[in-house]
């Protein structure tokens, strides 16, 4: 057997979707207003895990331009029909209004990188749709949004044939299932005659969870489950919180297993707060005497060590990504050569600035998700502002609303105000500290450099980020120690579901035109103490 340390993929990847193919296993997250849209990590043993590619594509036009933050695309479901895989997922639009402006759409490829087939719009009931395959015929699952005042927002579970050539509905669609607290992400399988709907249950927040309900037709009616078969909402001490949206899947020799999305939060002043953003975990499922699956280690509770089957053969090596590839994220479009350039400076990326770090449209950014609470990020810029509009840096960055950044940039002679004197041959080169939240901009702390080149660093421990430079390999700290709770899913009122993640960034407001280099960038993130993955004979 292989003993797994969840969670499996750590930091930012939520609502995964995991499915089998022969000996490989492969886990597909949400992206929201990231790319690369909707990546995808393959394993052999289920504890260690690789990036596999991503759906290209997904988006049409490759734009999320304007999409607000967790915003983009939502949950995708990812399945096998025996040829080719499958994916579908919603791109939502509107993000904290009752209509949600979601577009489901769905995309095959051969293997999981790619070339996966230009995405097709179906029918757009909500978000986490998915899809069930069956003796040759294809049925859509979703919830139903009910946008209209005084109704039941999520209103249940609805199925849709559709024509697999075509993609367009075959008959009605058909209610399932409705229930008093919310479900969604439904998740469809037979087994023993019977079949079972997998939910997402109590919103993706503490009171999330896993139900299932059954039924001996497709089309219903279904029973509910009793008790759920995963949560952690009545134990806020369980190490791995907001358990919910599971996906049942089978190993080679018939074990059955639930991957799900979890949390691990950090205990703060302010509450619990999640800065890594929901992670992917697995856990072992057993069936009971009525026909119901539970957790193996009994209870509803998710555990952090599973023993899962050892795969029969080890892994082929693979080949780490090169270049500005994973593990590089955008924001709300590819990277592209014309912003984000490797060829004019060997050893170095250069960035062209364009909008601010607040900006839904074009920011110059490239980041790396955080995966463990005590981390730290360094980069050495080269660059030479001229106007308080150039600026390039080192960011955290939860999204537009929420980040912490040091950066290279001009300011007007000391004891000057702030008067856009930059046309003056008098200015001097700064670091400048600013911290972001709800309620705006604040510059932390300022200091003189006097050189264009200066290596910029960050050290988390927790929710503490303490920013340092270093000219001549001597490390000089740049104001306090921030507190960074509110990079997280927890904080404010507003709905939150991507993570935290380090990078770099230029802006240049006035042409757009404005370089600066960076090099040498490193993440090095801390797991805490733990026993390594085992395989036991």
């Amino acid at each position: 057997m292989t003993v797994l340390h969840n969670p499996v993929l750590r930091g930012f990847f939520p609502d995964p979707s995991l499915v089998r193919v022969g000996e490989w296993y492969y886990v597909a997250t949400s992206s929201f207003e990231w790319f690369p849209t909707l990546p995808i990590h393959r394993s052999r043993d289920l504890a260690h895990w690789e990036y596999a590619g991503h759906v290209r594509g997904a988006v049409p036009g490759d734009s999320l331009a304007g999409v607000p933050d967790s915003g983009g695309v939502w949950a995708p479901s990812l399945s096998w029909d025996g040829e080719r895989f499958w994916v579908t997922y919603a791109v939502v639009r509107s993000v904290g209004t009752p209509y949600f402006d979601a577009d489901t759409y769905v995309s095959t490829a051969p293997d999981v990188s790619g070339p996966w087939s230009p995405p097709r719009r179906v029918a757009s009931h909500g978000f986490d749709p998915a899809l069930y395959h069956e003796a040759g015929r294809l049925w859509l699952l979703n919830l139903q949004n009910d946008h209209r005042p005084g109704g039941q927002r999520f209103a249940g579970i609805v199925a849709t044939e559709l024509d697999r050539d075509t993609l367009a509905p075959v008959g009605d669609t058909h209610l399932l299932l409705q229930h008093d607290r919310l479900v969604e992400g439904p998740k469809l399988l037979r087994r023993d005659g019977w079949y079972y709907l997998v939910l997402a249950e109590g919103g993706t927040g503490w009171e999330h969870g896993v139900r299932v309900a059954r039924g001996r037709a497709l089309t219903g009616p279904y029973e509910l489950d009793e008790r759920p078969l995963l949560t952690t909402r009545d134990d806020p001490g369980v190490p791995l919180q907001k358990a919910g949206h599971g996906e049942l899947f089978q190993a080679p020799d018939g074990t059955w297993l639930l991957s799900h999305l979890t949390a691990r939060p950090l205990h703060t002043p302010h509450g619990r707060r999640c800065t890594l953003g929901r992670e992917t975990a697995i856990q072992a499922v057993v069936w009971d005497a009525d026909g119901w699956p539970r957790l193996r280690q009994e209870g509803w509770h998710p555990a952090v060590e599973v023993e899962v089957p050892a795969p029969h053969s080890p892994p082929p090596p693979s080949a780490p990504p090169e270049g500005l590839s994973w593990p590089w994220s955008t924001l709300r479009g590819p990277v592209d050569r014309s912003w984000a350039d490797t060829s004019s400076r060997p050893g170095w990326i250069r960035l062209r600035g364009r909008h601010g770090p607040e900006s839904r449209w074009a920011h110059s950014l490239l980041a790396q998700r955080v995966t463990e609470h005590r981390a730290e990020a360094e980069v050495t810029v080269e660059a030479r502002p001229s106007a308080f509009t150039q600026a390039a840096g080192l960011v955290l960055r939860y999204d537009a609303e929420a980040y912490v950044g040091l950066d290279l940039t001009w300011a007007e002679p000391e004891g000057e105000p702030q008067r856009g004197q930059q046309w003056r041959d008098a200015g001097r080169t700064v670091l400048s500290l600013v911290a972001r939240d709800e309620r705006g901009a604040r510059q932390v702390a300022v200091v003189d450099v006097a050189t264009a080149k200066v290596t910029l660093g960050v050290t988390v421990d927790g929710t503490a980020a303490l920013f340092w430079y270093a000219t001549d390999g001597t490390r000089t700290t740049v104001g306090p120690a921030l507190d960074i709770s509110h990079l997280s899913d927890d904080h404010g009122a507003r709905l939150r579901f991507t993570g935290l993640l380090a990078g770099i960034h230029a802006t240049d407001l006035v042409d757009a035109a404005w370089t600066a280099d960076f090099t040498g960038f490193r993440l090095m993130c801390t797991a805490e103490e733990r026993p390594r993955a085992l395989t036991r004979g």
